[in-house]
């Protein structure tokens, strides 16, 4: 609604800075304090700024949805209230993106205001941010739902812990990359078009399908293995292949959609840089940039964390296959990893790959494997 005032408090938290993080975020009426919404997500392994950063992006985020247009910002968070005011510099290079983000955010509102405020009257995102670092670290949800070592009678997955130091056990993501399509064929990009596989990627499918089935975490589970896929055609036939060999069904996820590319669906390298040529230098510099009419790599990076959280919270400690696109996968392995955005350029991923990572309670991760194709050989 036009003209609508909200107050967003929004908070941060990492345990060990670097450490297992996570960020809450509550938008209210700043005239009679009820709460419109709230939102909160675990980190992974990250710093008290970021979190405090992605806070406030996941509050930003909310009060657009609501369609505010004056927003008062709390934060006990000096740094980023400084930064954003612009009265601080920003000198950390992983915070840059995120100021950036919330300042794009922020341009959306007629008027943001940002006010520091001390923990104890922020006292509700401050125990959202807890519960997602709860949840991350298996107090709560995952921990229920992890199943005893006993009960999986897996060797090589104990609790106590292994040279890493991670406790705990492991979420494991089975990760398989769609098989090929007309527009893989002719390196056009693919993001939300709904395009199916060719006779080849069928073939591919199949053959990572019969991988999987011999997959020693997954022998002697038919029926039992969760397969999640993203909802385009093209994931969902691969996942379909992996479904009929493992004897499961597929569920979908709209977090693992590939990029939308906006106005450059359908286009090649080539066409898009002829096109766009500016806006297609800054995107592959910056992750922030979106295509004209399309996502950021950093807002598919936040909807894919969001995904991992909630299998985690629905899975916790089982092995999953999730069958996807290329930025998702890479997502998935950037958090695994815990690197920057420069993975997404630099890392390969083979039509029918399979990649795997795991996520352990206790805030670490492991990455196992990477664009494996000798099933296809």
């Amino acid at each position: 609604m036009t003209g609508r005032r909200v107050r967003v408090e929004a908070d941060g938290g990492s345990r060990g800075n670097p450490g297992p993080a996570g960020y809450g975020a509550v938008v209210r009426d700043p005239g009679t304090g009820e709460v419109l919404a709230e939102r909160s997500a675990g980190l992974g392994v990250t710093t008290n700024n970021v979190a405090e950063y992605e806070g406030l992006i996941a509050g930003l985020e909310v009060a657009a949805e609501l369609g505010a247009s004056v927003v008062d910002a709390r934060l006990d968070s000096k740094l980023v209230v400084e930064q954003m005011s612009g009265r601080w510099k920003i000198r950390h290079a992983a915070l840059r993106p995120l100021a950036r983000r919330a300042g794009e955010l922020a341009g959306r509102f007629d008027r943001v205001r940002y006010e520091w405020v001390p923990r104890s009257r922020n006292a509700h995102a401050d125990r959202l941010a807890n519960e997602a670092m709860d949840t991350q670290a298996g107090r709560t949800t995952i921990a229920a739902a992890a199943p005893s070592e006993a009960e999986r009678g897996d060797t090589d997955r104990g609790s106590g812990p292994g040279w890493t130091g991670a406790t705990g056990t492991p979420t494991r993501l089975l990760l398989l990359r769609h098989g090929q399509t007309p527009m893989s064929v002719e390196r056009r990009y693919s993001g939300r078009d709904d395009v199916p596989l060719t006779e080849l990627g069928v073939r591919q499918a199949e053959a990572a399908a019969k991988r999987l089935a011999a997959w020693p975490d997954l022998v002697g589970e038919a029926g039992s293995v969760p397969i999640v896929a993203s909802p385009l055609t093209r994931a969902l036939r691969s996942a379909q292949a992996v479904a009929d060999a493992l004897g499961g069904r597929v569920e979908t996820h709209q977090g693992l959609l590939e990029t939308d590319f906006g106005e450059w669906e359908g286009l090649t390298f080539a066409e898009a840089a002829e096109r766009d040529p500016e806006l297609h230098r800054r995107w592959l510099a910056d992750t922030a940039v979106a295509p004209p009419g399309g996502e950021s790599f950093d807002a598919v990076h936040r909807r894919v964390r969001r995904l991992r959280d909630e299998l985690i919270a629905a899975h916790g400690g089982r092995t999953l296959v999730v069958v996807s696109h290329v930025t998702p996968i890479k997502s998935l392995l950037r958090m695994g990893l815990d690197v920057g955005p420069a993975l997404l350029f630099r890392l390969h991923l083979d039509l029918a790959s399979l990649s795997v990572v795991e996520f352990y309670p206790d805030g670490n991760a492991s990455v196992r494997l990477v664009n494996d194709t000798s099933h296809l050989g």
